[in-house]
């Protein structure tokens, strides 16, 4: 998990995955689209291979790259958690509001006798 979102931290490495979403791709087309020279694709390509993101099939003198959807799934399981947490703190918010309530640290204001 943590290759995972080490790879996933780089804004880089999240638009090779972007594009690989879509359709397979070789390095020199994730280059192309990228404001990085191939080498630096490379390296990339190497940490989303580790962390298990991509595959490579070698298909004559290319290397296709393609997503690996099945750890991002397994990292949605797991954030899953969280999400549930919050769409809680969420719902009761909104609740809250429909209420129309004012926040606690608020005293009523007095009317004044005339």
């Amino acid at each position: 998990m943590d290759a995972m979102l080490h790879a996933l931290a780089d804004p880089s490495r999240r638009t090779m995955l972007e594009i690989l979403r879509d359709h397979p791709a070789t390095a020199g087309e994730l280059s192309d689209a990228l404001p990085i020279a191939r080498p630096g694709v490379s390296r990339h390509l190497r940490v989303l291979r580790e962390a298990g993101l991509v595959e490579v099939e070698q298909q004559a003198q290319w290397r296709i790259y393609r997503l690996r959807p099945q750890p991002l799934a397994e990292l949605d399981d797991w954030l899953g958690r969280y999400r549930d947490l919050w769409q809680q703190r969420m719902d009761a918010l909104h609740t809250e509001v429909a209420r129309g309530r004012k926040p606690r640290n608020e005293k009523p204001q007095r009317r004044e006798q005339s």
